[in-house]
């Protein structure tokens, strides 16, 4: 996004987070022969000696595998279909998935996705090597770019480690992980780490509903960390607020849809949970996006059957991001919410859905007659 909160931009150090249980998987490309080695970094998606079809190609940060970077093993096998399985390591480095990687599978080769970490940090306001003095912007800045449809990624972290602290200089602090454009986009058990910007869900166009699916995942972050037009479905997801080094309220936003107007559907938040780092009534919910490619954006947003921490203000959890598009017009809902962070203080700050209108907001409506893969 290009509007960021105002006020300071200081944050928290996390990068403890980035390479938790790294270490040992590294490791494994020390004293064993290669075989052993991709093996062990493999898992029960085998080694390149065993391959799951002729599509599948392994990386391996050490160089056990077919490539050491995910970019590169994605330049050499970029027909539809493929499937890259990740050994456990740290790839840092900045991944794009262009539009004839239709079909392509991530496969996080640990079961747990902290292991597996694609991470970089560029940020909006950083200046691009050799670019006569331009920078990324938001979209450049993201760490990985999907736009290939029926993308899949499982039991990956997906992070922007930048931190304002370490560049004061740079005024445009918005760092994406993720941006995704594709249709039928689904991520299992992943892990979306940073501050502000951290996931963009968006589509490849206005005219486009693309739609995705995030299932059993976690993401962290401090100012709008969830945006974008796109239809996207989260379900057992878990949002998690960062504490910040500020003296102004609200340190942030969760949410901060774009839904174009002719689109029914946005965001989706179903059985989830919503955590906080930072002091209770910290943050908002959400606020509106509606961005100057767009102005008659209309904003959708419902968060339901889900657990919200006290890190949100209950007596006024949206708020605008600009006074000319006010968070009442939109299309903002709730319903069977509960915990300290879904108290309703104020009824008209919080509209709830009706249960008839509640009937039609599930994951079947948003997808429509796309039925993404259902892992356990």
């Amino acid at each position: 996004m290009t509007v960021p909160l105002h006020g300071p931009h200081r944050a928290v150090a996390r990068r403890s987070l980035l390479v938790a249980g790294t270490g040992a998987a590294l490791a494994l490309t020390l004293g064993a022969p290669a075989h052993a080695t991709a093996r062990q970094s493999f898992g029960r998606y085998g080694s390149p000696a065993a391959r799951l079809t002729p599509l599948t190609l392994y990386v391996h940060p050490g160089g056990a595998g077919d490539f050491t970077t995910v970019q590169s093993a994605l330049d050499a096998g970029s027909g539809a279909g493929r499937t890259l399985v990740l050994a456990p390591g740290t790839y840092r480095e900045t991944v794009n998935v262009t539009a004839a990687h239709a079909g392509l599978a991530l496969i996080g080769a640990s079961e747990d996705p902290r292991d597996v970490v694609i991470v970089y940090d560029n940020a909006a306001g950083t200046p691009v090597p050799g670019g006569g003095g331009a920078t990324y912007g938001t979209s450049g800045s993201a760490t990985t770019s999907v736009r290939a449809a029926d993308f899949t990624a499982h039991r990956i972290t997906f992070a922007n480690d930048f931190l304002r602290a370490d560049h004061p200089v740079v005024t445009a602090t918005q760092a994406v992980a993720v941006k995704v454009t594709g249709d039928r986009a689904a991520f299992h058990h992943c892990r979306f780490l940073g501050h502000q910007d951290t996931l963009y869900a968006d589509t490849a166009a206005l005219s486009t509903f693309d739609r995705q699916y995030f299932a059993h995942c976690y993401v962290e972050g401090d100012v709008d960390f969830v945006f974008g037009r796109a239809t996207a479905v989260f379900e057992h997801c878990r949002f998690h607020t960062l504490d910040r080094d500020v003296d102004f309220t609200p340190e942030g936003m969760v949410f901060a849809p774009s839904t174009a107007r002719a689109n029914p559907y946005g965001f989706l938040a179903a059985r989830c949970r919503i955590t906080s780092g930072a002091e209770n009534g910290a943050y908002k919910l959400a606020r509106p996006w509606v961005p100057s490619s767009d102005s008659t954006a209309w904003p959708s947003l419902v968060v339901r059957d889900t657990a919200i921490g006290p890190g949100i203000d209950t007596d006024a959890p949206y708020t605008d991001m600009r006074e000319a598009y006010p968070w009442q017009t939109m299309r903002f809902r709730e319903y069977g919410n509960a915990g300290p962070g879904a108290v309703v203080s104020v009824p008209a700050n919080r509209p709830q859905l009706t249960a008839a209108e509640a009937r039609t907001r599930s994951r079947e409506k948003y997808l429509g007659d796309w039925r993404p893969y259902q892992p356990h």
